[in-house]
């Protein structure tokens, strides 16, 4: 599952048929009734069946070569397998990272349209996280960096750390994208879509094009961005089966 470039091969399909199937140690892809291993050597096995007909689906949709980078739950997967219980702290330690700087905690000092758009919809949910989550982060005006609360921090890795290695993933994948621990933590119990976070993480930008125009650079960005915002909540979902 490398990453192709000028001084490999391509990897042709090798395989008729992908599935999901159950097997006494989870839920497996088959490909033609055959697990596919991690590149550790590691069996393509996954907690539920919902996962892994998802993965198997990326696998069924591959033409004559296999594209890696078409395949991003499997490539998610395959890191839980080979990696994830080796640094499941140093994962949830990264997720609190997030909750030391996140998004939502940065308010605009203007215009007022702005911060009335942010007070109404990232207010809500920092409101839903100290309340639903006992996340309470700090709000700030302007973007001077201001610390949280260390058991602000604390708190979010305790959050974090309780997850098992696949939702650790999610939450690990969905945080950097976001640029928010607290938007990463609504997708996982699906208090928001993947879609709906990722609005919620660029409302800054999306209010800026309103005034301004869209730059084609960044809405091709964007564009690429929500489609990682639609898998990981798809993850998700997935993983509640």
């Amino acid at each position: 599952m490398a990453r192709n470039n000028d001084t490999q091969e391509r990897v042709r399909r090798f395989y008729k048929q992908a599935e999901a199937a159950q097997i006494a140690e989870g839920f497996a892809v088959h490909l033609d009734g055959r697990t596919p291993k991690s590149p550790a050597g590691k069996p393509l096995i996954v907690p539920t069946h919902a996962l892994a007909a998802a993965v198997a689906g990326e696998w069924a949709a591959q033409g004559e070569h296999i594209d890696p980078e078409s395949m991003p739950m499997t490539r998610l997967a395959y890191t839980v397998i080979d990696r994830l219980a080796a640094v499941h702290e140093d994962a949830a330690k990264e997720v609190a990272r997030f909750a030391a700087t996140d998004l939502l905690s940065y308010f605009a000092e203007g215009p007022v349209a702005l911060v009335e758009e942010q007070e109404r919809e990232w207010g809500a949910l920092l409101d839903w996280a100290e309340t639903e989550l006992g996340l309470r982060l700090v709000r700030v005006a302007g973007i001077i960096h201001q610390d949280q609360p260390a058991e602000s921090i604390e708190r979010a890795a305790e959050l974090a750390r309780a997850l098992d290695d696949f939702s650790l993933a999610g939450l690990g994948f969905a945080a950097p994208l976001f640029g928010s621990a607290v938007l990463a933590f609504a997708v996982s119990r699906c208090r928001l879509s993947g879609e709906q976070a990722y609005d919620l993480s660029r409302l800054d930008e999306a209010f800026q094009e309103r005034q301004w125009g869209v730059d084609e650079e960044a809405a091709e960005r964007a564009a690429r961005q929500r489609k990682e915002a639609a898998m990981i909540d798809q993850w998700f979902k997935a993983l509640a089966g």
